[in-house]
Formats: structure tokens, C-alpha cells, sequence
């Protein structure tokens, strides 16, 4: 059998770029540039996969689609008590990227999670390690800082590199060294797409702006709202509170 290499594997557009910097509109622009093999966008966005969480989240609406298809929104309830984790994510991911390709259209991962696009395109086995909810409810009433502690002796080399303003990343990755001994290092699966990366980029004084704007607009858009209505449904302020961001 013959073995593929990125030239000829199945091609994904990936489109990256920091907040508000015009990433959802260029990928419905690119989508609907291809006559011959129209684009499927999947969102790579760790908060766009929750429903009732669209203004704060900026998830795309139905007219900004323009008619394009996207995937991978609205997948999961943020009443969920269980972690809706990246490996999910991945399985979920791939499963649209092979039937979009099996349709002859083009995958356009836009994001979003830097995390979440990495787990797509560079297919990362991630470690076995089941929820420990026993340790994670004693872990979630500590502060950033003392999880920033536990972490650091637990593996030092996990510590060096995580987002330690992230309290969900913490938990886990305490959950996986307290049960393995250490965070082991992702690996890689062989490549499954011939990827081209796009960077949308601003000036840093225009993006600032750009972020102003859209944050003042989400308030008189319903913010407010929308965090009221996911409270009254479930939502606890604990758990919005870790959403980050404009929930927080």
C-alpha cells in the first residue's frame, strides 16, 4: 500500500489568530470562495461548544454564516457536572473532518483554542485517566495559586508549561500526575490532513479597540442576560465563573 505523505493526505484549512481579529469572517469568505469544493467550517473554540453561551462566547450567528455549515457548536449542556474535555473534543472533531471530506467538501477549522486545534490537526494521543471526582471536589475549592503549588511539585516540567491562570487545565493535569506519577509528555499519532494555517493578525492598539467594542456591544446585546437565563437554568455562578472571560 502506498504511503501518504502530506502532499498527498486530505487537505484542512486551519485559521488562527487572537481575539476579534476577523477569524469567522474570513473562514465564511474562504468557504464560499471555492466553487469546485465548497468549505464546512468546525469551530476549534472551548466555550462556543456550550449552548445558551452565544454572546459571550461570540459565537457566529445564522446570517454571519452566510449559508456556510458549521460544526461543532451547540454539542454539549454547561449544566454538565462532568468536564466536556479536549479528547471529546478530538473524537467529535475528526469524526466531522472525515465525513466533510468523505462529501468532497473542504474542512476549515476556525479557532479559537489553540489546545483544540492542535488536538485536530496534530491527532495527540492523550493519557487514559479517567475523572476523579472525589479529588476534583476537593481540588475545585482551592484557589489558583494553591493549585499552581500542588502542581509544581507534583511535575515540575507540566508546571513549567501550563496556563496557570486556568483553573480547569490544573485540575486535570493534578488529576492525571497524582494518578500516573507525572503528566506524560502528548505524543503524536501519525498525520491525517495536509493542513495550511492562516494567521489573522491586527495592530495591537486596533485589536484593543476592536475588543472594547465587542465587549460593549455583547453588554447592550444581552450579556446580562444570557448569564441570568443560564443561572435560572442550572448554571451555577461557580461554574460560570470558570467559563472565564465575559462570564466571569
Amino acid at each position: 500500500m502506498q504511503k501518504l505523505s502530506v502532499k498527498n493526505k486530505p487537505k484542512i484549512l486551519v485559521i488562527l489568530g487572537p481575539t476579534a481579529s476577523g477569524k469567522s469572517a474570513l473562514a465564511v469568505r474562504l468557504a464560499r470562495a471555492f466553487k469546485s469544493r465548497k468549505g464546512e467550517i468546525i469551530s476549534a473554540d472551548s466555550r462556543q461548544v456550550y449552548t445558551g453561551m452565544d454572546i459571550g462566547s461570540g459565537k457566529i450567528t445564522p446570517a454571519e454564516m452566510n449559508g456556510v455549515p458549521h460544526h461543532m457548536l451547540d454539542i454539549v449542556s454547561p449544566k454538565r457536572t462532568q468536564e466536556f474535555t479536549v479528547a471529546e473534543f478530538q473524537k467529535m472533531g475528526q469524526e466531522k473532518i472525515a465525513d466533510i471530506i468523505a462529501r468532497g467538501k473542504l474542512p476549515i477549522i476556525c479557532g479559537g483554542s489553540a489546545f483544540y486545534i492542535q488536538a485536530l490537526v496534530d491527532s495527540i494521543i492523550f493519557p487514559e485517566v479517567l475523572p476523579n471526582k472525589k479529588l476534583r471536589a476537593k481540588l475545585e475549592k482551592k484557589t489558583t495559586e494553591q493549585l499552581c503549588a500542588i502542581l509544581k511539585k507534583l511535575d515540575k516540567r507540566r508546571f513549567a508549561e501550563i496556563d496557570t491562570a486556568n483553573p480547569r487545565r490544573l485540575i486535570r493535569a493534578i488529576e492525571i500526575a497524582t494518578k500516573l506519577g507525572a503528566v506524560p509528555k502528548l505524543q503524536k499519532a501519525k498525520k491525517l490532513y495536509g493542513p495550511l494555517f492562516i494567521g489573522t493578525i491586527l495592530p495591537e492598539e486596533k485589536l484593543r479597540q476592536k475588543i472594547n467594542v465587542r465587549l460593549e456591544s455583547r453588554l447592550k446585546g444581552g450579556m446580562i442576560r444570557e448569564v441570568s437565563r443560564l443561572h435560572k437554568n442550572g448554571v451555577s455562578w461557580k461554574r460560570l465563573e470558570k467559563f472565564g472571560l465575559e462570564y466571569r
